[in-house]
């Protein structure tokens, strides 16, 4: 099953890479931008609670959509370019096991436990 949830991740993150492509920006802004979504593991700076709400904020796919649709209606590509990079920096991080996170910390995520063997 793991396998199968990588590959759907992997098209996802190839979704996002199109959609990009779709807009007129630069590609050394895709790269330049993709890891910002991490910013929400800030908030387990103050504790779990706020670290998993904030984390999670920055990787649901359903926020990024919300976003991405909102810069279309909106006809702002730089609206748009936000929900793309939330999108595919959601998808990757999944490829890689890190899923949306519970109050009980970082590694507590809807894929299992970070580090546990599965």
């Amino acid at each position: 099953m793991k396998s199968t949830l990588q590959l759907e991740e992997l098209a996802m993150l190839g979704l996002g890479i199109y959609m990009f492509s779709l807009l007129s920006f630069s590609w050394w802004l895709f790269l330049a931008l993709f890891l910002i979504p991490d910013i929400g593991m800030l908030g387990y700076l103050v504790n779990n609670k706020i670290g998993a709400f904030a984390y999670n904020i920055f990787h649901h796919k359903g926020v990024a959509i919300l976003i991405y649709f909102m810069g279309l209606y909106l006809s702002n590509e730089f609206i748009q370019l936000s929900g793309i990079i939330l999108f595919s920096h959601a998808a990757f991080d999944r490829i890689l096991g890190y899923g949306l996170k519970y109050e009980k910390g970082f590694k507590f995520t809807h894929l299992g436990e970070i580090g546990k063997k599965n």
